[in-house]
């Protein structure tokens, strides 16, 4: 029931030409429209994978990269730039995609301010407003950067591709649904740091593809043998989910089999419509605050496939 539910959410925009205004469904606004927000309740996503919303196994956000921003100062003059948006993962709800990026176009032609300054500050203030309601949060983090700044590796760097460790042409790929049984639990002596390229899921409503990048960080006593994870990570291959629920079902299933003292998961997802989606969840606030996409005010590196 839950799946229908979010399927029904999330329809309002995706596989729908425009903004879906009933005026004309192909035009962008040219006035802030927060109403074209649609905000997806967390609790849908988590139910099947026995998350419990007042006990999260895990703390985490969600960073988003919107790389078509525009605005209009008084005199009609564009101001561009990247907007990063995090927000926590306890929020009530997420955003959903689509409706970020119709909502973000409808600044397009919007004058916000005098000065660059003024309309940053403007911009920064506005979203935040309007997000705030949608997500059901104290707090969302925006950046409108105009320059580029200082890059900054988005997690942890020294991880170990698991396609470079692993023999891939002679391990059995044969699994494409979800499976936490596939995972091999072994021995450890300190921290396992793996990373892949072959993350792969698909839209909930338009069944379209979905990359990405996943990032594993594990410290304790146990962890996973590559070549499990890795297989685990090819089981999403025919998933239907939200990139943030990627996320988390592959930090619950290893949280659950190993219970470590630390543990990572990120997934740095290719952009799609000018906005790509990073969901990082973490054991513990530490964990969170050392990587560099934790903080919206950090532009952050790219993988070759972002």
């Amino acid at each position: 029931m839950s799946n229908e539910i979010i399927e029904d959410i999330a329809s309002k925009h995706l596989g729908k030409a425009g903004d879906g205004t009933r005026v004309d469904p192909y035009k962008t606004p040219d006035m802030i429209t927060p109403d074209l927000l649609v905000g997806v309740p967390r609790v849908l996503n988590r139910t099947q994978y026995e998350i419990d919303e007042e006990d999260l196994p895990f703390v985490g956000l969600d960073s988003w990269n919107c790389y078509e921003f525009s605005c209009l100062l008084d005199n009609g003059f564009p101001v561009s730039g990247l907007l990063r948006i995090n927000y926590s993962s306890d929020s009530k709800c997420i955003v959903e995609s689509k409706s970020l990026k119709l909502y973000l176009n409808s600044f397009n032609m919007h004058k916000t301010s005098k000065t660059v300054e003024g309309a940053i500050k403007f911009v920064q203030d506005r979203v935040e407003h309007d997000l705030l309601d949608i997500l059901g949060t104290l707090s969302v983090d925006i950046t409108l950067h105009l320059n580029e700044g200082d890059v900054k590796a988005p997690v942890h760097d020294q991880y170990i591709k698991l396609e470079d460790t692993v023999d891939v042409e002679l391990v059995e790929f044969t699994r494409y649904n979800e499976d936490p049984d596939i995972l091999e639990v072994i021995d450890s002596t300190g921290i396992t740091k793996l990373s892949s390229s072959v993350l792969r899921s698909n839209c909930r409503v338009t069944n379209q593809p979905d990359w990405g990048d996943v990032f594993v960080y594990i410290e304790g006593d146990k962890t996973i043998t590559p070549e499990s994870l890795l297989q685990y990570i090819v089981s999403m291959r025919k998933e239907n989910h939200f990139h943030e629920e990627v996320c988390e079902c592959i930090y619950k299933r290893l949280h659950d089999l190993l219970q470590p003292e630390g543990l990572i998961v990120t997934c740095l997802y290719t952009r799609r419509g000018g906005i790509d989606i990073n969901p990082l969840r973490a054991s513990s606030d530490e964990l969170v605050n050392q990587q560099a996409i934790s903080l919206s005010e950090n532009i952050t590196r790219k993988t070759m496939r972002q």
